[in-house]
């Protein structure tokens, strides 16, 4: 079966293809720079159904504590590829999430 997305779904990977390697978005920064400030659950599920990676790279995008969240392929798994771009996670968490988050425009 193939995936067409949806027109939520493309402005989804289109602002998270704006995140850089090194650096993490937020759901919910998605959810407000794309104009659906309450939709933060509906960009994680858009990203869960991601056809684009990692040219969508939705390995970078957290939860708004700072902790990891889910992944397609699992948590052990967002993890790895986080750890790969210089990315500190403690106890599934982003040990310098301050510093490494990018707010998008």
């Amino acid at each position: 079966m193939i995936h067409v997305s949806t027109p939520f779904e493309n402005a989804v990977y289109a602002a998270c293809r704006k995140i850089p390697r090194g650096r993490l978005s937020t759901y919910a920064e998605i959810a407000r720079v794309i104009k659906h400030p309450k939709s933060a659950r509906a960009v994680g599920n858009a990203l869960n159904k991601n056809p684009y990676a990692p040219q969508v790279p939705c390995h970078r995008v957290v939860r708004s504590d700072g902790s990891v969240g889910g992944f397609a392929t699992g948590e052990k798994k967002k993890t790895a590829i986080l750890q790969k771009e210089k990315i500190v996670i403690h106890n599934g968490r982003v040990v310098n999430f301050p510093e490494v988050f990018y707010k998008l425009k």
